[in-house]
């Protein structure tokens, strides 16, 4: 079943990128202000590699995705000044970026600290929200780029019901902030951390438009 969703989402993501591809070859070309405005964004090749699938990258799209996923649910990030885009595998992996270009330097960075205060915690919200369930999670540390990045683990799990494993990582290039998810079943020892910290550096070193 597991396989059957992660395959049926990869062939939309799929469908959707060569639709929107034909859509804009076949516009006029847009004005630069507005094929500026979104930051950089990853590709599916800068993901962790999954060992049995190729990645596939939705489009870039204006706003927050409609849901943020775990950690990043209930206001975590405003939607003003929000992009987003989302990978799937042929299985159970799946991945997100989501980008805000703040109003300054200083919202920017006052928006990454919250966010790192929100990853930091949510093991224990989540815990809270699930009374008889278990979570962890893990600090891997600070990346050297650009005005900084941070890289956290959270595991999950309910009773009779698959674990989950996700990366996080949140960084900033002057006003714009970037977050990085990646998750799939398993426990944080099955995270690909060193190859998530080397996509989450990518991320930050794109976010100039």
């Amino acid at each position: 079943m597991l396989k059957h969703i992660g395959a049926t989402l990869a062939a939309a993501l799929a469908a959707t990128a060569a639709l929107t591809l034909t859509a804009s070859a076949a516009a006029p070309a847009a004005p630069a202000a507005t094929a500026a405005a979104a930051p950089g964004f990853l590709n599916a090749r800068d993901l962790p590699p999954h060992p049995t699938s190729p990645w596939f990258a939705g489009p870039v799209t204006k706003g927050l995705p409609e849901f943020p996923g775990l950690c990043l649910e209930g206001g975590a990030l405003p939607a003003a000044g929000a992009w987003h885009r989302s990978f799937g595998t042929e299985y159970d992996t799946g991945a997100d970026q989501i980008s805000v270009r703040a109003s300054s330097d200083a919202a920017a960075a006052k928006l990454a600290a919250a966010l790192e205060r929100r990853l930091a915690g949510c093991a224990a919200d989540w815990l809270r929200a699930h009374p008889g369930g278990t979570a962890s999670w893990q600090d891997y540390g600070r990346i050297k780029v650009e005005e900084g990045a941070h890289v956290y683990g959270v595991h999950t799990s309910l009773p009779e019901s698959e674990p989950g494993v996700h990366l996080f990582g949140v960084g900033r290039d002057g006003r714009t902030v970037t977050v990085v998810r990646w998750g799939q079943m398993g426990h944080l020892g099955d995270a690909p951390v060193p190859a998530f910290k080397r996509t989450t550096t990518i991320a930050v070193n794109r976010l100039a438009p």
